[in-house]
């Protein structure tokens, strides 16, 4: 039987990557910041090493510019219920969800280097307006 990694280690390492990628930092820097190696940093990502919460959590909140609670967020309501087997599967689908792609990544990237805040508004609600969301859906469509 082949040993999988646990649900909650691979929603952590997922999280860890998002924020990572978010500010455009490379493994390998935040691996020279927090002490593992470039490798290290890859399992934790992928959950096959666990994050040790005590410290090496703490540590990367600091680096990356987040609370530790940040790493627990958006957990699948698989892990909350303690089916780990469905949580793998939907971890899987967060991987491939459009949020995690590069281009979306890039975007939001860009978008936060807009350094005026009137300007960075406008940017997102134009977005909004050619996407078809009305304010206040949670980023639904309007009805025609």
């Amino acid at each position: 039987m082949v040993n999988k990694p646990n649900p909650v280690d691979v929603h952590v390492g997922s999280r860890v990557r998002l924020r990572r990628t978010l500010l455009g930092m490379s493994r390998e820097k935040l691996a020279a910041t927090v002490g593992p190696t470039f490798q290290q940093i890859q399992k934790y990502e992928r959950g096959t090493n666990r994050v040790g919460s005590s410290r090496r959590l703490f540590q990367f909140g600091q680096i990356l510019g987040v609370p530790v609670s940040f790493f627990f967020d958006d957990r699948p309501e698989e892990i909350v219920r303690g089916q780990p087997r469905a949580a793998l599967k939907s971890s899987k689908r967060f991987q491939q969800d459009q949020f995690a792609r590069r281009e979306a990544l890039e975007l939001v990237r860009a978008y936060y280097k807009i350094r005026n805040p009137v300007v960075r508004k406008r940017v997102f609600e134009l977005t909004k307006a050619i996407a078809g969301v009305s304010p206040g859906t949670g980023g639904m469509p309007k009805e025609d």
